[in-house]
């Protein structure tokens, strides 16, 4: 289940940036395409509260969104360009976009909820499941290899012998126009993986709704899942949140142009066809972090557990931005991408199941979500081409990268500090959540 559910975020994603150009969209369209996923995570809270708390098993929610979400993907595929020099039609790209990420970004939650509804023991066994998501997002870079291709150069050298073919295949991807036309595979294999597991779905255990109890008054789940916010440590962790997940996203802004930009203009002076390859070694980081996550909360608690992960950014920024020119030091602190992650933003899953009452958990994900994949990276995508644009461009038209890079670097301590100081989740957690005093640990 989370292999496949994030194999189809990381299908489309990473190509859509340079694939909206090349139809003719605007700026401004651009952006609001771009847009379409953060709204949706600020929307899905309330989209999916009701529906995924307490009417529909969450299994058949599961499988309604990615049936519907999987077919506004495969349209996006089909919207170009009515004649060269044209742009394509701006309000049905847009619109089966919204319509997709509306569906997709609650099914993040939904696939937690399932995950814990069917765990004995969640701090030991979700980092292993939640593994699964990095494996598909991973995963999803490599039908790319053979489909982006340009096969006329390969049937011309006529490669002899296996090995041989496939050296040549990866040596001649495709560039330019052509690259830009081959980008719509993106939407195809995003959305026939996301009809897969709309039919996947309906396999996985049954997880009912969680109905109010009888005489009970009706009241909406995300309502009673922000209330939960009046309580000191969620608040202070739901703040914290916010930051993390905008120098989380910052992180992927600018990471590709500073590895890109040559020495002399202060960047790393990696050539283009690996700055992917050395972005993925975070990502395989996740994998082994993820498989130590439930020892290391035994081991150091939630509150310890976080703060090293932002920390990890922290250190990370401090590294781009006093040695740049130490390629290797560079491509080495990529595993911290695994300790940010996996000790922060899957910890605070984590914790959110937990310390949330159970008919409000769903919602309660989303709440976080509303930071993690909403706010902070429409914050991220506000402010991270402004400051690498504008305000940290030199005159030169070189980019001061180590001023940039101290704004993420002393954002993240500022944010352990809050998290080390503020936050002191009680061993108690139905008087937490009832605003009682409780010990804390």
């Amino acid at each position: 289940m989370m292999v496949l559910e994030f194999f189809i975020w990381g299908a489309w994603l990473p190509l859509i940036f340079g694939y909206l150009p090349s139809l003719g969209f605007s700026a401004g369209e651009q952006s609001w395409i771009l847009s379409a996923f953060p709204i949706a995570a600020i929307v899905g809270m309330f989209f999916s509260n009701q529906f995924a708390d307490r009417n529909f098993s969450a299994e058949r929610f599961l499988a309604f969104s990615h049936l519907v979400g999987g077919l506004a993907m495969l349209g996006l595929a089909f919207i170009k360009a009515p004649a060269p020099g044209a742009a394509a039609p701006f309000w049905p790209f847009f619109s089966l976009m919204l319509v997709h990420c509306l569906l997709y970004v609650p099914t993040i939650s939904i696939t937690n909820s399932i995950a814990f509804a069917n765990m004995r023991d969640a701090k030991k066994e979700f980092g292993i499941v939640r593994m699964g998501g990095t494996i598909g997002w991973i995963l999803a870079a490599w039908p790319f290899t053979f489909i982006l291709v340009d096969w006329d150069k390969v049937n011309a050298a006529n490669p002899s012998g296996f090995v041989s073919w496939l050296g040549t295949v990866l040596a001649n991807g495709l560039t330019g126009p052509a690259l830009q036309s081959a980008t719509k595979w993106t939407f195809i294999v995003s959305g026939g993986a996301s009809l897969l597991l709309a039919a996947y779905s309906l396999t996985l255990p049954h997880t009912p709704p969680k109905k109010v109890a009888a005489g009970a008054p009706q009241k909406l789940a995300w309502v009673e899942a922000g209330k939960l916010l009046k309580v000191s440590f969620i608040l202070v962790l739901w703040l914290v949140t916010f930051i993390d997940a905008t120098v989380h996203n910052l992180y992927f802004n600018w990471t590709g142009i500073f590895l890109q930009t040559p020495e002399a203009a202060g960047g790393v002076g990696i050539p283009g066809n690996w700055v992917m390859p050395i972005m993925r070694v975070g990502q395989i980081a996740e994998i082994l972090t993820m498989l130590v996550l439930g020892v290391t909360l035994k081991t150091l608690g939630w509150r310890k557990t976080m703060i090293f992960g932002i920390l990890g950014h922290a250190v990370r920024f401090a590294v781009y931005a006093f040695m740049p020119q130490s390629a290797a030091a560079i491509v080495t602190v990529q595993i911290l991408h695994g300790i940010c992650y996996a000790f922060f933003f899957a910890t605070v899953y984590i914790f959110v199941d937990e310390f949330f009452p159970k008919d409000a958990r769903t919602s309660a994900q989303g709440l976080f979500n509303l930071m993690i994949l909403g706010l902070g990276p429409l914050a991220a995508n506000f402010i991270g081409p402004k400051l690498i644009g504008e305000t940290f461009r030199l005159a030169n038209g070189t980019v001061d990268f180590r001023g940039l890079f101290l704004i993420p670097c002393g954002a993240a301590i500022v944010a352990a500090v809050a998290l080390a100081i503020f936050f002191r989740p009680p061993e108690n957690k139905e008087a937490a959540v009832q605003g009682q005093p409780a010990s804390a640990h």
